[in-house]
């Protein structure tokens, strides 16, 4: 048999035995989740010199942006035969992607064991142990001043230790990104219309890469900008010790290098809570963390702003509840996001 021939019959061996895994009843349930998955509104705020727009991720079913990708990643992996109702699905997450996934994969019956860290959500972790039959939690920084390498050390341990697993891998997944492309981007331009300003909270990569990729092909024009938070490792900075999870990270993830991204503003972990107290004092929306740096970062861009009014949008990528204890406590924030309290990590 020749070579051309052998390898075409290999190719064709594969896609039988992955056609054979395909577990059609599994497809057929993840693509209702996905039709039922809601479409979160756009709502235009009162801000002097601009008009801005939020989309209300924290509407989706678990309350967070992250659902977008969850949904997207899992059903793609079920096509793929990658998910069966006999797989565990583990992942690493500070807390939101945990979520989803746990909330997916219990509606699916699939085994899900997430792998968090101390700075987790007291609220999140209670819903994730009622979700899930197994929670791993790491104690040990990673050296970096975070957990992100402890968790993805476990993750790895864990991927060796049970008998069929599925990794989501949520920092290179490109299915994360393409959920953000299709579902939130999409939604966002067909309220919205034309956007001169995209502000977007930066962590896996995996939203801001989905929607500037759909803005640069819709309106190439536009201004993507990314918010990151000091002690993040993500635009070259050395990573430090973060107390408030949902944005940053210990690493550069592979999905922001395809990003498009304009401008990049890199805010205190101080600037986030204001950010957030004045988004819930100056619009009555009670938002996580991301979206109050992400909102402070529009703040300080627009401070002053003369002239046309540019349209500009945000996530509201999660809601505050999981935060109230933390960003929205005044005794939480004395303690722990005073300058002495955060030099050397995150002041």
């Amino acid at each position: 048999m020749s070579a051309p021939a052998e390898r075409s019959g290999r190719e064709n061996t594969e896609t039988q035995q992955r056609e054979v895994r395909i577990d059609r009843p599994l497809l057929d349930r993840v693509d209702a989740l996905l039709r039922d998955l809601p479409k979160t509104r756009v709502v235009r705020l009162p801000y002097p010199g601009i008009r801005l727009y939020a989309k209300m991720e924290s509407e989706n079913r678990t309350g967070s942006a992250k659902d977008r990708a969850a949904i997207w990643i899992l059903r793609e992996a079920v096509r793929r035969g990658e998910i069966t109702r006999n797989t565990t699905v583990v992942e690493s997450s500070s807390g939101n992607f945990a979520l989803s996934l746990a909330s997916f994969l219990n509606a699916l019956n699939v085994p899900f064991v997430p792998v968090l860290d101390p700075n987790v959500n007291a609220a999140t972790e209670r819903t994730l142990r009622r979700l899930c039959a197994r929670v791993e939690k790491v104690t040990e920084p990673d050296g970096t001043g975070g957990y992100l390498l402890s968790r993805l050390t476990r993750v790895a341990e864990l991927r060796a230790e049970l008998p069929d697993v599925y990794w989501p891998d949520q920092y290179t997944n490109p299915d994360g990104a393409r959920g953000h492309y299709e579902l939130t981007a999409g939604e966002l331009l067909a309220d919205v219309g034309r956007v001169d300003y995209l502000f977007v909270g930066v962590g896996t990569g995996a939203t801001i890469n989905g929607l500037s990729h759909r803005l640069g092909v819709e309106q190439p024009d536009a201004t993507v900008v990314a918010v990151d938070v000091e002690g993040s490792a993500i635009f070259g900075a050395p990573p430090a010790r973060r107390l408030i999870p949902g944005i940053g990270s210990s690493i550069r993830p592979p999905l922001v290098d395809a990003a498009w991204i304009s401008k990049v503003v890199v805010l205190s972990e101080r600037d986030e809570v204001a950010g957030c107290r004045a988004l819930l004092r100056d619009h009555g929306i009670y938002a996580g963390g991301s979206t109050g740096c992400v909102y402070a970062a529009i703040t300080h861009h627009f401070d002053g702003h003369s002239g046309r009014e540019p349209v500009v949008a945000f996530l509201c990528a999660d809601n505050g509840e999981p935060y109230a204890d933390t960003v929205y406590a005044d005794d939480w924030v004395a303690e722990h996001l005073t300058p002495v309290a955060t030099k050397g990590a995150c002041a």
